[in-house]
């Protein structure tokens, strides 16, 4: 019985070491910024689930496409029913890693770059962008801004709004991480 009780603890020790790794952000906030001479368009989300693998530096980010908010009604009917067709492309996902050897147990700011997949409108492709980590007493803000080529993830523009959509929209994004709990 000494035994199993002994083994029992260090399995649980050895569990609760691996999980100080994993960082979980539930409320990740995700918007993304068109501009033209027209109008400007922008979408917000504050609903965005994320996880940071320390050991191992891949993360992911998942966000409702119908969870983005917009100043007019009736740009977020458009984006949900024409654009993005949410009903079909439920999420955007991005899978990722971050390429820098950097020690995010250590507080601190530090600039990574991030490679990965992002799968928008059935659409997966690759991005790197430089993310601004700071890390402060058990937690970690990130913070980045990319740009998205709308075509390149085959979302059709009708002619007639043409002009009132960029080619590249900007995507920015806030995560706030904790560590998981057991």
């Amino acid at each position: 019985m000494k035994k199993f009780i002994i083994v029992f603890y260090t399995s649980f020790l050895t569990t609760a070491v691996y999980c100080q790794d994993i960082y979980v952000s539930k409320n990740a906030a995700i918007s993304f910024f068109s501009s033209t001479v027209v109008e400007d368009i922008e979408g917000k989300s504050s609903t965005a689930n994320s996880v940071i693998d320390l050991k191992s530096g891949n993360l992911i980010f998942k966000v409702a496409n119908t969870s983005f908010q917009f100043k007019k009604k009736l740009m977020q009917e458009h984006f949900n029913e024409n654009y993005i067709e949410s009903d079909k492309y439920q999420f955007s996902i991005f899978k990722g890693k971050i390429t820098n050897d950097v020690d995010l147990s250590k507080d601190g700011s530090y600039n990574v770059m991030v490679n990965g997949n992002l799968d928008l409108h059935g659409v997966i492709k690759p991005y790197q962008s430089q993310v601004a980590l700071v890390v402060n007493k058990g937690t970690i803000t990130a913070k980045t801004v990319f740009k998205v080529k709308i075509d390149d993830h085959q979302i059709k523009v009708p002619s007639i709004v043409f002009k009132n959509i960029a080619e590249f929209v900007e995507v920015r994004v806030l995560a706030i991480y904790q560590p998981k709990k057991l």
